[in-house]
């Protein structure tokens, strides 16, 4: 069995300039259409991905896929078109389709294209784009080893949902009529694991993951596997509780969601339309003052970072909370006009959030807690950013005295996110870093425990 090595795809990418020129001629296009103001943007992205389940292959995938979108306007009145074919007369008619919507829909006094001022005017180099050397047999005996570690953890592990190798490769170049010319190179690697396990007439599944821009920063196959393998083990033997009220520590590895349901409340599309609980609370309290929350979207290498928005908007570090206290909103251009405000540089949403940790780890956060509940997997989606009112299936484990005593399962936890932001006692320096979030274990004062 053959495919591509990585190092072929990455060289099958065109050079930025080449995509530059095709973006430069679709904008022509556009402008000689009629078209007030343009916005076009070409991705081309390359990979190979391999499952192993038992020990046999099942899945081995070759990816190559590009796709050009375009974005008109007629005296703000916006069109929209994409196409996966970059032969002349495809360009011409997706140019052509974008015009004739365009000339059809409502005007809009807050649509166009970002404002030159904003756009990005250099590009610098984030250290995003490291190809793997990957050919489908190699990717075969890592998935292989990855597995095997998970099964060979315990013989109560007795099923496998399969280990995933993937590697992809890409480019992107966006460009406007306002001037904006950009473009850049990225990569992303991923290794993951997902094993069952039996004990008696119970069963329960958990995994593990692993992601990064250079193959070299990846956890080793093994590792990921054994890490999978023994998630499943602990989750064996789990009991529902009583309903009950009492302290909830939010692991790291979802924690994530955790904050992303506070992006969504400050985002502009929530705020303009008065649907957020958070609605009218720039320089407000909305955390406990130790708590700062902001942007990196110039990290090197790390997996969250761009050097401008989806927009063309120039990213910057920022400040979205400091001291407990709310500093800016999540806006693209659009958003901003709908407030009378300027854009934030978050079109295509927020890069590397990061929220920042106390000097504790999760087992100084468990003996912290004492008493309580440590959520290792959150379950559906019952979140009301309207109202605040958050209530979501969970699984983790039942905490005494600071140390755990039996995993729990078939519960909820709820309450308000107002009360749970500002209910925050600590964030764990167990820091994750597999994310656009970059969070530790989160230790929330008192929440809701819905069980037998």
């Amino acid at each position: 069995m053959t495919s591509k090595p990585m190092t072929e795809q990455a060289e099958s990418l065109p050079e930025s300039s080449r995509l530059e020129e095709m973006v430069q001629d679709i904008i022509s296009q556009a402008r000689a259409a009629g078209a007030d103001e343009v916005e076009a943007g070409v991705s081309i992205d390359a990979g190979l991905s391999v499952t192993v389940r038992l020990g046999e292959t099942e899945t081995l995938e070759f990816n190559r896929d590009r796709v050009l979108g375009l974005t008109v306007y007629f005296d703000q009145r916006k069109g929209t078109a994409t196409t996966a074919d970059f032969e002349p007369d495809g360009i011409a008619a997706t140019v052509k389709a974008a015009c004739d919507i365009a000339r059809y829909t409502s005007q809009d006094p807050c649509a166009g294209l970002a404002d030159p001022e904003r756009l990005a005017t250099v590009i610098p180099d984030l250290d995003l784009y490291h190809p793997w050397d990957l050919q489908a047999e190699q990717a075969i005996e890592l998935a292989t080893e990855c597995e095997d570690a998970a099964r060979g953890v315990d013989e109560r592990i007795e099923n496998s949902e399969g280990a995933t190798i993937a590697s992809y490769v890409g480019m992107r170049v966006k460009g406007n009529s306002n001037g904006f010319l950009g473009g850049y190179r990225s990569s992303y690697h991923s290794i993951s694991c997902s094993v069952i396990g039996r004990q008696d007439e119970q069963m329960q599944r958990d995994y593990w993951s692993y992601a990064a821009r250079d193959r070299a920063d990846l956890q080793a196959p093994a590792d990921v596997g054994r890490m999978a393998g023994e998630r499943t083990i602990q989750r064996l033997g789990a009991q529902r509780l009583s309903t009950r009220q009492a302290p909830v520590i939010v692991a790291a590895e979802i924690a994530g969601s955790l904050f992303g349901n506070f992006i969504n409340a400050i985002s502009g599309s929530n705020l303009y339309r008065k649907s957020s609980f958070l609605l009218d609370h720039l320089g407000k309290p909305v955390f406990p003052e130790f708590m700062h929350i902001h942007e990196q979207p110039l990290l090197k290498k790390a997996l969250g970072s761009a050097p401008y928005d989806s927009e063309g908007v120039v990213t910057a570090a920022r400040d979205i909370v400091q001291d407990g206290i709310l500093q800016g909103y999540v806006l693209n251009s659009y958003a901003a006009r709908k407030l009378g405000m300027q854009t934030t540089g978050n079109a295509g949403g927020v890069r590397n959030l990061t929220v920042d940790p106390g000097d504790k780890d999760l087992a100084g956060l468990l003996k912290t807690m004492g008493t309580g509940l440590l959520v290792t997997e959150f379950i559906g989606f019952g979140v009301n950013i309207v109202t605040g009112d958050y209530s979501r299936g969970a699984a983790g484990f039942w905490v005494e005295n600071g140390e755990i005593q039996y995993p729990v399962d078939e519960i909820t936890v709820a309450g308000n996110l107002n009360d749970m932001f500002m209910g925050i006692v600590e964030v764990g320096n167990d820091i994750d870093l597999r994310g656009n979030t970059r969070s530790g274990s989160v230790l929330i004062e008192q929440m809701t425990i819905a069980g037998s």
